[in-house]
Parts: C-alpha cells; structure tokens; sequence
C-alpha cells in the first residue's frame, strides 16, 4: 500500500481493530522465566539498589547484626526464598508481593520501612521493577563485596572503538561513481555494495520539502513553499529551502525539544509534592535561542556546565551564562525532604551527564565498579566532589514551602532592600505559624489520632489548633501575595570546595576513602590543579570538549543523524559503551565527529552536510530483495518512514486549522510562590493551555500533559534519547472524541469555508494544507459525495440549516486529519 499518494484507512479505523483484538482472550499461556536486559538491570541499579541499601540492609542483609524475620533483601536469591513470612517476591505481580504490600502500609502489621513510609515516586519505582519480573544481578555470594580495587586495564579498555580518538577517514571508492552527491554517501554506497544492496530511488520533490520542514522546524510546509520549491529548477534549490529553514525560529523551537528531552527538563522539581519552578521557562528558552543562534556545541556545554564561572561581555551575557546552569539546576529532587536528599539529586546529575553527553551510563558506578565499562566506584565519586562543591537551588517542599538559593539577578544588597518592608510585615505571622505548628507537632506526639483536650496541648485540641494555623496563613496571604517577584533563575553557584568520601554501596551513611575531583580516568582522569579553589566545574567543562575526548562529538553526531534518520549510526544513542550497538558505519561517524569540530561546532553545517547527501533524498519506497537481505533498513538503503511524534502533531493540527500562535513562550501563570502550600497528599498539579507551540506546554513531573503522554511524549523523570513509537486504542479513542481535535477541525472547516467558495476548491485547499499536495479528481468526487451524504445525515439529526456546511466540513476534515499521510513522513 502506498501511504504517500492516497490517503490510507484513517488511523482511528485500524486502532480500533488493534484495540478490539484485545477484547477477546483466550485461555492464558504460562508466564515465561523473566529474561534480564540491560534496561531492567539499569532500572534496579539506578532506582531500586541505592533505596534498598540506605533503608533495608542494615536490617535485611547478610552484614546485618542480627537479620529481622529471617529475611534477606541483599540478593534476589534471599528476596524470592523470603523470611517468616514467605517470599518478598512474586516477579510480575507486584499486588502479591509481600514486599510492595509492606512499602505501600496499607495493612496493619505490614509497615516497611519502619517509621517513616517511603515516597509515593519510590514506591511506584519498585511497583514497576517489580512488574518487569525483578530484574536483579545480585547473587548472594557477591551481595555484599564492594570492589575497593578497580579490576580494570585502562590501557587495554581505551582499545575499544568508543575510547578510541576519532579521525577522518578518506571516503571509500564505490562502483557508482554518479551516485554520491557528497563524501557522506560514499561511506554509505560502500556498505550497501559491501552487503548486495542496491539504493533506491530518490525522493521527490513534493517529499523532499515535506520531509526537510518537518525534520528542522516540526511544521508542515506551506503551499506557497512548496510551489516555490517546485518551481525552481537550479541546482541549489534544495540548498536555498534548508537554509531558509535553518533560520527559522521555529528551528529552535524543533531541534531545541530533543535537547529538553535528552535533560529531563520540567516545570516543577520532582519531589514528593512536585513543587513548581516558574522560573525553569529560563533555561528552556535559553536552549532554544542556542539553537537558533548555532551557538558552537562546546560552548553550549561550557556555559551549560560553568556558566556562572564564565566571563561575559555584557551585563545580559553574563545573565545568560547564569541561566545555562539550570542544566545542573533541574535535575530531580527527591522525597518529602529533598534537602536531606541531594545525594539522590546529584546521582541524576552524574547519570544525565553520563548518558546526554559521553553515551555512558556514569551512576552504575555509584554502588560498585561498573560492570561491563570501565567506570569504577571512584571516578563517580571524584565527579561527586565536584557537584557536592556545587550549591544547587531549593524549590521548595512539604517542610519548607519557600524557595531558596535560586541566583538573583540583583546583587544581595539591592534584593534585601526591596524585599526588608515585606519580610518584616510578615515576621509576625511567621512567628505565630513556627509555634503554632510545634504545638501541633507536640500533641501528635502525644497522640496522632487526638481530638480531644491533652495536658501535653494546653488542653486545647488539634481540631483547634490547626483552625488557628488556618486563620493565621488567611491573615498572612494578602501581604504574601504583595511581595515583589524578584528575577532569579533556577540556576546553580559555587559552594564550599570539598572532595566527596566513597559511599559503600551507595549509602551516605557508610562512608569510605576520599577521592579527589578529577575527569574519568578512561578519558584521561586530569585531577584539579592544586591552587583550584572553585568546585571544579569549570575544569570540567574544559575536559568534557577538549576535542582529544572521544566521545562527545561522537554522540553529538550520532544524535543529529538519528533525529534526521530515525534511528543513529549507532542505535543506541546514549550508550556507546560495551552494552551498547556497534556502529554501522565506524568511519562515517568518526569523520563526521572530527569535520563537527574542525567546523566550529556547527550545529547547523552538520544539519546542511546531511541533508545535501544523496542518502538523505532517497525515497522510502522498499524493494523485495533490499528487504529480504536488510529488513530493518541498517545500511540506509532507503529513508525511514517515520510517524511524527507528538508535539509535531499537535503543532500541526494547530497550524492547519490556523490557531498556531508562533509567537515565544515566556513563563506560565504560577499562583505566587508565597502562597504554596503543597504537601505528598496534595501535590501541585496544573494545566496552562497554551495555542503556542508545544515545546512551550507546561511540563510536570509527577502529572504528565495528557495528550503528550498520549502520544509517546517524553518522560521529563529520565533522560529520553529517543521516543519511543505506539499505536494504541486510546489514541484513535483521542484523535476521535478529543474536545481539542474537534475544535481543530472546526476551525479549519470554517479556514476553507472562508477562503474557498466552492466544494471543489476547498477539497483541493485541504489537500494542500493539510497533507501538502494536490487532490487527485478521484479524491474530489470522493469529498464531494461525502459532503452531500454527511449533510443529508445531519438534517435528519435536526441540526439547523445554517450550520451545515460548518459541521459537515469539520467532519469530513477530520478524517484528513487521522490519516496516515498527514501523521507520517516518507
């Protein structure tokens, strides 16, 4: 079937059968023997060990004093055998397990850990660990070794290919010597006669610039571009559309999305309440401007890393390095105390470092040498130096409602004598809320259920207690609501040098040796200088794009081709490391990374090189015998057909119906900071609708955007180098019933309604808009015949005369709308 030239079933169609195929079930296979992978073991690395070793094993482990009910939680060995009470484990089926039973306290004499429950975000980790069969390495005659030697031979590990300096390769010679258009196509016809495929045709036009809009601003193209293109037979044509695209500031906007995805950012912390950062919008348009300024790759970093140590040339400047730190800034908090936490913090720090930067998975390291790179214990900790040296800023939480340490654009001085009058109006109730809730904190103690007259509460009751601290914050909102909203950023600074301690098997408690800051000793380990008296941030940012590293430019290109192909030279894009895909093309990708940074760093001339290769033109039409000896495409004998992802589908549907507001996003309506009061139980929760882009939506991220999340959006929880790709019942249920579809489509109903005075015409305007070329006349007679029908169905139902055509149009757009043609690019 040809999805590029007839509209295909609409989607809704063939999700409904998918989802109908569901409702009926036979007599239940047997559940297979858990099979481990390495996303299963990293997930319980990253957020199940490090939970089980600061909160279970001083009880629960073979080094325990004395193990409580016989139950060892130190190897999965121990936790499916169980204690007294039978297995902790039941792999699959978290609701059976005793061991979730326990985390969620929902039975009497089933609490663990005892005291305190754990967070609601840690809890739904172990239900999902679970879920996925308990995927777990530990044995239990290794449960308990910490590697205090790295058993690593760093000179034989930098001879694999990653480790490796990169270098330009001479392009290969091929037998089609007309076929390539630059170097970039020879390495990619040498693999394909290497492996008996033949290329196939190219792409055309109307494909060409359908593709090239979308891949670099996430837009479809308009008519009158696309006409332009058609019609200009030089041979820069194709030149002259990517470099009208490329200085779009819809660019940005598109190229600037996969770098939020890849640094989990959100509009709110993460902690157990989910506190709001209203001043996070900062740095997510400070990423996008880079993009669209091409601000060189190394430089990015720098400021992303160090920003607030750079010089800057202008006062603005200066702000701007600052509000790059909110890379750092916006790594998660965690728990009802997130201050006591940071640990935690940091770990997410290292981990997004690791894998958006070097394509290594760093934080494996952080409870024992890593297993399959050679990352051991120490160098995460000597990284950990460096960012517990760093002061992070406090959103706020449950405990303490108000921010802190965020960067103030106003020197101290000037922020005091601005906020003074306000603070000293509010001390009062300040003083009155501090004694009012230790008076409250007092008679809990005495008795949490308590209602009625205690000694310990000056015989007043909790019922009156907390009426007072009620009446006290109602006495206190309006002067908060007055206090000025000073511009700050969420934003890191230096704090106290200090090098980090190794924590024994993650636990911060259990403290080893001291590690000096330095680099990772696989990329040449450089310690600080012995006069260094910042962080060592700064030292870092120099070692992260020193061009002699191997890895960053590597990863860098690998991301650009993926986004331009679907899938990168090396398939797994934020693991370039001993479990991660070999590349398909080695001397492509070392060529491209070392021409990146003889370029400057440019981003955009990387975008340029690519999309000028004869390899990007291609068609994606198949072929039997390219199928038969590549079924998955490797060798890039043809383009990637590719399902838009999610904002460019609600980009589009909002370009099409002409509701796209294309102006900035700035910061969202946020109740004012002072007047916070969120807790576990009443997290923060919030949905600013927006027709602007959805790059600008707000993001949280204990409740995700529903449409988003819909639609394989990114999970701002983890870093996300790639979305992953569904089709479920729920998006045709969507793309049907959806208030926000329907009003897309009556818009554009009445956009052709308005611009077009016959049928016919605006059939073909749809067409155009909608999916980027002409009508063919059989899909016009089609149109026309539905109308009419559609109509006559609507007057039976008693819909006025006068809004007939409106609905009739918006009906029948929508089925434009939830076709293949116009979600997929070719």
């Amino acid at each position: 079937m040809h999805w590029t030239r007839k509209i295909a079933a609409p989607l809704i169609l063939g999700l409904l059968v998918l989802g109908g195929w569901h409702f009926t079930r036979a007599v239940e296979a047997p559940k297979p023997s858990v099979q481990f992978t390495p996303e299963g073991i990293e997930f319980f690395e990253k957020k199940i060990r490090p939970v089980l070793v600061e909160r279970c094993y001083t009880c629960h482990s073979s080094e325990s004093a004395q193990v409580q009910g016989s139950l060892l939680l130190d190897s999965r060995e121990g936790m499916l055998k169980g204690g007294k009470s039978g297995p902790a484990l039941v792999p699959g089926e978290p609701d059976e397990s005793l061991l979730i039973k326990a985390l969620r306290y929902n039975e009497k004499d089933l609490k663990m850990p005892p005291g305190e429950k754990l967070a609601a975000d840690v809890i739904a980790d172990f239900e999902a660990w679970v879920k996925m069969g308990a995927q777990d390495p530990r044995k239990p005659e290794t449960a308990v070794v910490l590697d205090e030697k790295p058993a690593y031979d760093f000179a034989e590990a930098r001879k694999f290919w990653a480790f490796q300096p990169p270098r330009i390769y001479p392009p290969p010679k091929v037998k089609n010597k007309h076929w390539p258009k630059n170097w970039i196509d020879r390495f990619v016809l040498a693999k394909l006669e290497e492996k008996g495929l033949i290329p196939t045709s190219g792409a055309d036009k109307r494909t060409l610039i359908r593709r090239a809009t979308f891949d670099l601003i996430g837009l479809p193209p308009k008519p009158e571009e696309i006409e332009a293109f058609l019609t200009d037979k030089s041979p820069g044509a194709f030149a002259k559309v990517i470099d009208r695209l490329l200085a779009s500031p819809q660019y940005g906007e598109r190229w600037g999305r996969y770098w939020l995805d890849l640094v989990r950012y959100a509009d709110s912390a993460g902690d157990s309440a989910d506190y709001p950062v209203p001043q996070a919008y900062l740095y997510r348009n400070y990423i996008i401007d880079s993009f669209n300024r091409n601000k060189p790759y190394d430089q990015f970093l720098r400021e992303q890393i160090a920003g607030d140590l750079l010089p800057g040339k202008t006062e603005q400047q200066r702000w701007e390095h600052v509000i790059a730190t909110g890379y750092l800034a916006i790594a998660r908090r965690f728990s009802v105390r997130p201050e006591k936490n940071k640990y935690l913090t940091l770990e997410d720090t290292i981990d997004n470092l690791g894998r958006s930067l070097l394509g290594l998975s760093v934080s494996c390291a952080r409870c024992h040498d890593h297993k399959y790179d050679p990352i051991p214990t120490k160098d995460y900790y000597a990284l950990y130096g460096i960012f517990d040296s760093t002061r992070y800023p406090f959103a706020g939480s449950e405990n303490e409602q108000e921010q802190k340490d965020f960067v103030l654009r106003l020197s101290k001085a000037e922020a005091d004598a601005i906020l003074k009058p306000f603070e000293d109006q509010l001390a009062p109730f300040d003083a009155d809320l501090k004694r009012l809730q230790e008076e409250k904190k007092a008679l809990e103690a005495v008795n949490p259920d308590a209602e009625a007259n205690s000694p310990a509460a000056g015989k007043r009751t909790l019922k009156e207690i907390k009426a007072d601290i009620e009446a006290v914050k109602n006495r206190r909102l309006p002067i908060a609501a007055r206090v000025p909203v000073l511009e700050k950023a969420y934003a890191v600074a230096e704090g106290t040098p200090h090098n980090a301690q190794v924590q024994r098997r993650g636990d911060p408690k259990n403290l080893g040796e001291e590690v000096p800051r330095r680099f990772l000793q696989i990329l040449g380990g450089r310690e600080l200088s012995a006069e260094e008296k910042g962080s060592g941030r700064l030292e870092l940012a120099e070692w992260l794009t020193d061009p002699k590293n191997p890895l960053v430019a590597r990863v860098m290109v690998n991301r650009i081709w993926q986004h331009h192909f679907g899938k990168g030279i090396v398939a797994t894009p934020s693991d370039f490391g001993k479990r991660g895909k070999f590349p398909t093309h080695p001397e492509l990708l070392d060529t491209l990374a070392t021409r990146f940074i003889e370029s400057g760093w440019s981003i955009k001339a990387m975008h340029r090189l690519i999309m000028l290769s004869q390899t990007y033109q291609l068609s994606s039409d198949g072929g039997f015998q390219n199928t038969r000896i590549d079924p998955g495409n490797e060798f890039l004998w043809k383009f990637n057909r590719r399902r838009l992802d999610a904002e460019a589908i609600r980009d589009s549907l909002l370009y099409v119906s002409g509701a796209l507001d294309l102006s900035k996003g700035g910061p969202h309506p946020f109740p004012h900071e002072r007047t916070w009061s969120f807790t576990q139980h009443n997290p923060f929760t919030a949905a600013y609708e927006t027709k602007r882009r959805s790059v600008y939506l707000m993001t949280q991220r204990f409740q995700r955007h529903l449409y988003l999340s819909i639609f394989d959006g990114a999970d701002p929880n983890s870093s996300t180098p790639e979305r992953l790709v569904t089709t479920t019942p729920i998006q045709a249920l969507f793309v049907m019933n959806s208030p926000f579809v329907h009003e897309q489509a009556d818009q554009f109903a009445a956009r052709l309604i308005k611009a077009q005075p016959q049928n016919r015409k605006r059939i073909a305007l749809a067409y155009q808009l909608a999916l980027g070329r002409p009508a063919t006349s059989e899909e016009i007679r089609r149109g026309e015949t539905y109308l009419q029908q559609s109509q006559e169905k609507l007057k039976v139902a008693s819909i006025p005369l006068d809004q007939l055509p409106q609905k009739a149009w918006a009906s029948y757009v929508r089925v434009l709308l939830s076709s293949n043609e116009f979600i997929f690019v070719d």
